[in-house]
């Protein structure tokens, strides 16, 4: 058992959440087993689209992230969430990790939007954030000395893309779009620090800003 110091509580608050809205979305008018995004009022409402985010409503940059359409959606990218929370978020701390988790998923909204040529196509799912915290992963681990390839982490990614370019209807850009946000934002953290010895408040504003970037070009794409 993990000590609570150790244990990744904010890993099991981010699954918490989405298990608990998938629940909701289901409840709303949603097919469990994921027939289409439209029969539930909670994944219309939330869902990402350049429309709908041309309309101003910017919530859905990251409400999206924890809407999912369907059991084996939600039960994918929640494994994969406990799988890399739980070996990231204790090596890096709890702050960094947020840090890496919603500029992914902000960077992966931005993606979605700029691939994505149908206005009213929804998008959801936290797949961009979770492909962020893999390219953050290896970035840690190279600043460590670990080869991510000998950890298993490069076999992992290389399938998840395999299946990104080759089964239907997955956002290749929500997944390309977060794992270059986790890799900018992990390289802030940790590379740029090595570098340059900038202090820790100053790189999380960085990060912040990073984020707010893709807010911007996901409203510019969606105008």
């Amino acid at each position: 058992m993990r000590s609570g110091a150790d244990a990744p509580m904010l890993t099991y608050i981010l699954i918490g959440i989405c298990v608990v809205v998938s629940i909701g979305g289901t409840a709303s008018g949603g097919s469990i087993t994921g027939g289409g995004l439209g029969g539930s009022t909670l994944l219309s409402e939330g869902a990402l689209s350049r429309s709908t985010v041309a309309d101003g409503e910017l919530w859905r940059l990251i409400t999206a992230g924890f809407l999912h359409g369907g059991f084996f959606h939600l039960l994918f990218n929640m494994f994969s969430l406990y799988i890399l929370g739980g070996m990231l978020e204790p090596a890096i701390g709890r702050l960094r990790f947020a840090l890496i988790y919603f500029v992914s998923l902000l960077a992966g909204s931005f993606g979605a939007l700029l691939v994505e040529t149908n206005p009213d196509a929804l998008t959801v799912g936290a797949s961009g954030a979770i492909f962020g915290l893999m390219s953050a992963a290896v970035i840690v681990m190279r600043n460590r000395g670990i080869s991510p390839m000998e950890s298993g982490l490069g076999l992992w990614i290389g399938l998840n893309l395999l299946i990104t370019f080759t089964i239907p209807n997955i956002s290749i850009g929500g997944h390309i779009g977060g794992l270059i946000g986790g890799a900018l934002t992990a390289l802030v953290l940790f590379d740029l620090r090595d570098a340059l010895q900038v202090p820790a408040v100053a790189l999380n504003m960085i990060c912040v800003a990073l984020g707010a970037a893709a807010v911007v070009g996901s409203v510019l794409v969606a105008s």
